[in-house]
């Protein structure tokens, strides 16, 4: 591995830590000495990286320093175009368009020999069933997670009955053959899941839930645990 390539992956694993981390945990990291770190860490500094703390206490890289130009490896450019054609495939079409999107703005900054990967991969996503009518709702209903709005939505179950309800949406899931929308149930008081296909009129209320996303979405992490895939939606 270069020297630049090595610095490069140093700034990435300083990245991941909120909190200071020793030298010789990230020496072990990224398999080199833990005198070649601390010189590692003296020429990030010399490059104007805000690296604080000290041998035998730990370091943090403050935010807000530029990376240098993208460099992937062969899998991360491969991970970054396989999950961006699913999602151009499997998502609504402004989703979909961003992952378009978001591909061309990285090729614009990789450099010659890396960019040809993002056209030259290999790995394919099969195009699946079109969305389900009640899907073409999912704009709005990502929109309202970002700002954190009630929904009322009219939810027919397995059998077809309709009923009102008011939700507090806090997150999407994409699954193979359904969306759902992760949510607080104001009928049920509890967390419930609801398939967007099964969504057969939503309304965006103007005003926000009084819970902040965030503590929801632990409320919810800590009931929910690994076993997602075996609750079946509301």
């Amino acid at each position: 591995m270069s020297r630049a390539a090595r610095l490069l992956d140093l700034l990435q694993v300083f990245r991941r830590y909120k909190r200071p981390v020793s030298g010789a945990s990230l020496a072990e990291e990224l398999g080199v000495s833990l005198r070649t770190i601390y010189r590692d860490i003296e020429t990030l500094k010399s490059q104007g990286a805000a690296i604080d703390g000290e041998a035998g206490v730990g370091f943090v890289l403050k935010p807000g320093f530029m990376l240098p130009p993208l460099m992937f490896t062969e899998d991360e450019i491969e991970a970054l175009v396989l999950g961006s054609r699913w999602v151009a495939e499997q998502a609504d079409q402004p989703l979909g368009a961003a992952a378009r999107n978001a591909l061309v703005k990285i090729a614009a900054v990789l450099p010659d020999d890396l960019k040809a990967g993002l056209d030259e991969s290999t790995l394919l996503v099969v195009p699946g069933p079109p969305l389900a009518a009640g899907e073409s709702e999912l704009p709005r209903i990502r929109d309202a997670i970002r700002r954190q709005r009630k929904l009322s939505i009219s939810y027919a179950d397995v059998n077809g009955a309709c009923s009102e309800r008011t939700i507090w949406p806090i997150a999407l899931a994409f699954f193979d053959r359904a969306r759902v929308v992760v949510s607080w149930c104001e009928l049920r008081n509890d967390f419930r899941h609801f398939r967007a296909d099964r969504i057969v009129g939503l309304t965006v209320q103007p005003a926000a839930y009084p819970q902040r996303r965030a503590v929801l979405m632990k409320q919810w992490q800590a009931k929910e645990g690994l076993h997602l895939r075996s609750r079946s939606s509301d």
